[in-house]
């Protein structure tokens, strides 16, 4: 087969802040997939930079996501946004942003980790928990559309 006939799957992981739930999403994805996946995020109010503490617990598993940046729509490639196979978003208790798109949309219903009365130790434990339960998503998402 010549590299011409491989085909790229689009993914878009979307929320609010793209600082957190959907950074973790893209780094735990590019690390499952191969480079046949396209995999992006970002939020409809992009908080400026990614969380600290995404970035901890990413690294807690070996997957560097510290370069990352929270990125807006506009941010990405327009020949992605015109063939994304996938829109993923992940919020919870907020407005989710939507797309006008041919995209398959997807929902997880997934808290935001950044609770501002956490301590630094339960802020660690939360994100952890959004990490595990993204992941497990991410391996039912692969199975049944691989």
């Amino acid at each position: 087969m010549n590299p011409a006939q491989i085909l790229t799957m689009n993914i878009l992981f979307l929320c609010v802040g793209n600082s957190a739930r959907s950074q973790i999403a893209e780094g735990l994805a590019k690390s499952m997939m191969s480079s046949e996946y396209n995999i992006q995020s970002a939020g409809s109010q992009p908080s400026g930079s990614v969380h600290k503490n995404a970035i901890g617990a990413m690294k807690e598993i070996g997957i560097d996501i510290s370069n990352h940046e929270s990125k807006s729509l506009e941010d990405l490639d327009k020949e992605f946004m015109n063939n994304v196979d996938y829109i993923i978003t992940l919020c919870a208790e907020e407005f989710c942003p939507t797309l006008n798109s041919k995209a398959k949309k997807i929902h997880w219903a997934t808290e935001d980790p950044d609770i501002d009365s956490y301590s630094g130790q339960q802020l660690e434990k939360e994100f952890r928990r959004t990490r595990e339960n993204i992941f497990k998503l991410l391996k039912k998402f692969f199975v049944e559309n691989s």
